[in-house]
């Protein structure tokens, strides 16, 4: 009798546990930024390794935590001398991975070779590129990496253009302004953004500063993403989003890609981490000294001393508050998963790498997102976003 008493009390969270995995898996999760072909290069592996204790992501992790489409951030640095070529060279290092493991991986152009991969249950493959600069202010250039996949493109990184402002620039008094002297899209910019809208590469505002934003949102004729971002007024970065903004993305059918980086969701985080990395700065000095990306050396530094960052990440729940702040404004239409993977030392305590996905929807189930919304958020708002940007496009 106790025992049979025993297992009707533990019977309601085995079947939530049960419930909230078939949830999951049952959904389509795309993720939009996702750092490992520059974290691969920086640490020299390769993602179809088990990487397991070395990165945040891997091919077979990726299918262990229930992602189904992975859009692989093409990054370097403003510092970079040929971004373009660098560029290129990170498009080729995905494809080699889905050339080594057709069964797995499929490059994915279309919404229809999204449905494909789908069907087949490979890992649908596309590209973000994260910075304007590596376009090299040559439209024909945007058309080459538009052709080999690039299928969002960050307008900036931190680092200005000469035809737009970044975030970074644009929030401080030495920051840079554009070659027409001013904050925001120049003429050449207004290009990019129409040719973007033309060939149907979504326009991503993830890095921008506000004019530049606005300026953009005078522009495009197809709804822009946030691929990376989170909320200005839970944590008040230059990279987050403020609500006008968060409304605006919205009003044009785009979505808010919620970043998983603890100092995007947390306000406290950065200065506690600063003080950490400040006494290992020797140690970031050599690693750039022998030609490491800047950020890669701060980030591979904080990693060696992961055990020290534990006291400082913040829980998965304060992410999820930057979640219901944006359903709560304009709806659960506007908001998806950019974890920014293997580009961030400090995720959620909780989310120490791509294998731990379905903790999200347990924590969605748990804060009463019905199985529809959940949906949404995963994955049916990128789909749907990606389909609205790949109508009526030029090839």
């Amino acid at each position: 009798m106790l025992l049979r008493i025993l297992l009707l009390l533990s019977a309601p969270s085995f079947v939530f546990a049960q419930n909230y995995k078939k949830i999951h898996k049952a959904s389509v999760l795309v993720d939009t930024h996702n750092d490992i072909p520059s974290s691969a290069i920086e640490k020299k592996v390769a993602f179809d390794a088990d990487l397991r204790g070395q990165t945040h992501s891997d091919l077979n992790r990726m299918f262990t935590g229930g992602v189904d489409a992975q859009m692989f951030s093409i990054f370097c640095g403003g510092e970079q001398k040929e971004p373009y070529a660098f560029a290129n060279q990170e498009m080729d290092s995905v494809y080699a991975w889905v050339n080594r493991n057709p069964s797995k991986m499929m490059l994915v152009y279309s919404p229809a070779d999204f449905k494909k991969a789908m069907k087949e249950k490979k890992l649908a493959t596309m590209f973000g590129v994260e910075g304007g600069h590596m376009i090299e202010n040559d439209l024909s250039k945007l058309d080459a990496l538009h052709k080999r996949g690039m299928r969002y493109m960050t307008i900036t990184w931190n680092n200005s253009t000469p035809w737009a402002t970044s975030a970074a620039d644009e929030t401080t008094s030495s920051g840079a302004l554009n070659s027409e002297g001013k904050k925001g899209l120049t003429e050449f910019g207004k290009q990019v953004i129409k040719r973007m809208n033309e060939l149907g590469v979504m326009v991503d505002i993830s890095h921008v500063g506000e004019q530049t934003f606005w300026d953009i949102t005078k522009i495009t004729t197809k709804p822009i993403i946030a691929s990376h971002s989170c909320v200005w007024n839970l944590c008040p970065h230059r990279r987050n989003l403020k609500d006008e903004q968060i409304k605006a993305i919205a009003t044009s059918g785009g979505v808010i890609f919620l970043n998983f980086y603890a100092g995007f969701i947390d306000s406290t985080y950065e200065a506690k981490r600063n003080v950490l990395l400040q006494q290992y700065q020797p140690e970031i000095d050599s690693l750039i000294k022998q030609n490491m990306q800047p950020d890669y050396a701060r980030i591979i530094t904080a990693e060696k001393y992961k055990d020290q960052l534990l006291s400082i990440r913040p829980s998965l729940s304060v992410l999820l508050d930057h979640l219901d702040y944006i359903v709560k404004l304009v709806g659960v239409d506007h908001v998806g998963m950019g974890s920014d993977f293997d580009g961030i030392e400090a995720p959620p305590l909780e989310l120490n790498g791509v294998e731990d996905y379905p903790l999200i929807t347990k924590a969605l189930l748990e804060r009463g997102y019905s199985k529809k919304d959940i949906r949404k958020i995963l994955g049916g708002n990128f789909v749907r976003v990606f389909e609205a940007n790949m109508k009526h496009t030029v090839q």
